[in-house]
């Protein structure tokens, strides 16, 4: 394995080369639980997901920590809006996260620490830091001191003249450049006991000492959306190497979700909720087209975008499922070199892609042909490629044999009534008859394809809401 990949920090690709051998360390920064996921945020989990498969899949051991923000301005401004505990509207909307990642096949995390529970490591980092001269205490808040670290701004490339950190006024800030690592206590607000008085965290200081306590001072790679490089990850990164921890060697920056070329957010009314979308294609099929684009790519969300890509894996899951039907089981084989090349390349799963197409052709040609030990074994290559992406359609996740084999059963009685008359038309040559059978079972997703020992069928497209059934 020689995994290169893109470090934000350093603008270069750089091989990976983990702080211990055999294992690799990374952080996400997980969802900010104020409202119900949109696909946009569930992006993140689904491109980093392909690395750590790719990395299991090289027998790492793979320490994944993805964490969760459940204390912050706007839970606290929506959950008062909404007349509800801030706690229960954090607790609602992380399940509804946790239920998105489950739905699209994201491994969980090896662990998934909150925010409100790591309030002990926070205090201590900040008592590091205004030891260390780089944080001080004002009317209850504690603020970050960004001149005392003169490499402040190298993540973003930010000068000092033009930082704004965006957050809300507090009191006895020294420079408005600084930003808060803890907030003193307000009427009706959760609070956590400090030195400095009641009052809770700042959301930069809660990923950093969660990083720390479960990755250790050090670790290999920080994750996250192109939208936290500055201020979030910036801050992350001052804090915690002015505390004194040498923090993440490797930054990776996935590419927004884009609706007219602008940021899905709730702010712009473009969301598309996971459950809507999921109305419109499978839970495999939107993942599929999540992880289609490179991940530091923008994905221009469209209606048509999305159903060319549900489309298209279709085609390859079809593949499998026929290579199955006339073959037998297909095992999880390996991936090709040109496939692991592409992956290498910085998770280039555009390149993977036209690998899998390729084969995928080949596989076809061989069934079509009645070679079918080449087509098994060419599934069994696309499997285990697809399995790094996360869609295996033979995965239990996607696929569950034997519920439906009665309907399948009764299916294959109406199939094969239809294909008699096919055959039929075709004997009388009345084309039209034949060729109007075979465009009917297609619009209903089922794959035909004739063959020396006659045709045969297969579930391959399903049909497209709005189309014909």
């Amino acid at each position: 394995m020689t995994l290169r990949l893109f470090d934000t920090d350093t603008r270069t690709m750089r091989e990976f080369a983990p702080l211990v051998p055999g294992r690799a360390s990374v952080y996400l920064c997980g969802a900010t639980v104020q409202g119900a996921p949109h696909i946009g945020h569930v992006r993140s989990g689904v491109a980093f997901d392909v690395l750590r498969r790719w990395l299991l899949a090289h027998d790492y051991d793979v320490w994944f920590i993805r964490n969760v923000t459940d204390i912050e301005d706007k839970i606290l401004t929506k959950a008062a809006e909404a007349g509800r505990p801030w706690w229960e509207w954090a607790a609602t909307y992380e399940r509804a996260f946790d239920n998105a990642y489950e739905t699209l096949g994201v491994l969980p995390p090896s662990v998934e620490p909150r925010a409100t529970g790591h309030i002990t490591q926070m205090v201590d980092m900040m008592q590091r830091l205004i030891e260390r001269g780089h944080a001080y205490a004002s009317a209850g808040n504690v603020y970050f001191d960004v001149l005392s670290y003169p490499d402040y701004g190298s993540l973003s490339g930010h000068r000092l003249d033009d930082v704004h950190q965006g957050e809300s006024a507090g009191e006895g800030k020294r420079d408005p450049r600084d930003f808060t690592l803890w907030k003193a206590a307000k009427p009706g607000e959760p609070t956590w006991p400090s030195p400095w008085g009641p009052g809770r965290p700042g959301w930069h200081l809660e990923c950093s000492a969660m990083a720390e306590f479960y990755l250790g001072p050090e670790f290999d790679i920080h994750c996250g959306g192109m939208d936290l490089v500055f201020p979030h990850h910036e801050n992350e990164i001052a804090q915690s190497k002015a505390a004194g921890d040498g923090f993440a060697r490797y930054w990776l920056h996935n590419g927004w979700v884009t609706m007219g070329g602008e940021k899905m957010s709730k702010s712009l009314g473009n969301v598309l909720s996971v459950p809507n979308v999921l109305t419109r294609v499978r839970a495999v099929e939107l993942r599929f087209y999540l992880g289609s684009a490179h991940y530091r790519s923008m994905l221009e969300y469209s209606d048509k975008a999305l159903d060319d890509a549900a489309q298209s894996y279709q085609r390859i899951e079809a593949f499998v499922h026929r290579t199955v039907d006339r073959a037998g089981e297909v095992q999880v084989g390996k991936w090709t070199d040109a496939f692991a090349a592409a992956i290498d390349d910085d998770l280039a799963v555009p390149k993977a892609l036209a690998e899998i197409h390729r084969l995928v052709h080949e596989g076809n040609r061989a069934l079509e042909s009645g070679a079918l030990d080449t087509a098994r074994d060419l599934a069994a290559q696309v499997r285990a490629m697809l399995g790094i992406l996360g869609v295996d359609p033979l995965d239990p996740h996607w696929f569950t044999p034997g519920d439906s084999s009665a309907a399948l059963g009764a299916l294959d009685v109406l199939v094969r009534a239809e294909l008699d008359r096919r055959q039929q038309a075709r004997a009388d040559k009345d084309w039209a008859s034949a060729d109007a059978v075979r465009d009917r079972l297609q619009a209903a997703g089922i794959e035909v394809t004739d063959t020396q020992n006659g045709p045969e069928w297969a579930i391959g497209a399903a049909p497209q809401p709005g189309k014909a059934k």
